[in-house]
């Protein structure tokens, strides 16, 4: 009855628990595809600049200061999503479950593992982060 009412009042779609990252990342884009059938190009592309950081999200492309940088498949994930909410704070236990999935075995260490290689890589000084910031006690967030 839930999902019939939450359809009914406006839902695009819904999921229940425990579902794979995948098939939700496959449902988000599927909804994205119908939105923005009509969109202009330039919009379809996908950029988020936002400082120096300019990300290519359908090439998986991240630059800082006009140069390339390389990151993995999970520090772009991260980063990806830290950049389409800036300012918004992420716990670990909210990154590891949206990035890695429910089922992943790990713990939120992971979290901040490669939140320290991403800041590694796109951080001038990465002591003294400029973008991916740290709200003590509550969890991560991008900031230009």
């Amino acid at each position: 009855m839930d999902k019939i009412l939450g359809l009914e009042y406006g839902a695009d779609d819904y999921i229940t628990k425990p579902f794979n990252i995948l098939e939700v990342k496959a449902r988000i884009k599927a909804i994205l595809r119908r939105t923005q059938a009509a969109a202009p190009a330039e919009v379809r592309s996908r950029m988020i600049e936002i400082g120096d950081v300019k990300m290519d999200c359908e090439g998986r492309r991240v630059f800082v200061g006009g140069k390339e940088i390389y990151l993995t498949a999970k520090e772009f994930d991260v980063l990806e999503l830290l950049m389409m909410n800036p300012n918004k704070v992420f716990s670990r236990d909210s990154l590891l479950n949206t990035i890695w999935g429910y089922e992943y075995p790990g713990d939120v260490r992971t979290v901040d593992v490669h939140i320290r290689r991403l800041r590694e890589k796109i951080e001038e000084n990465p002591g003294d982060p400029k973008y991916v910031h740290t709200k003590w006690g509550v969890g991560y967030y991008f900031q230009g």
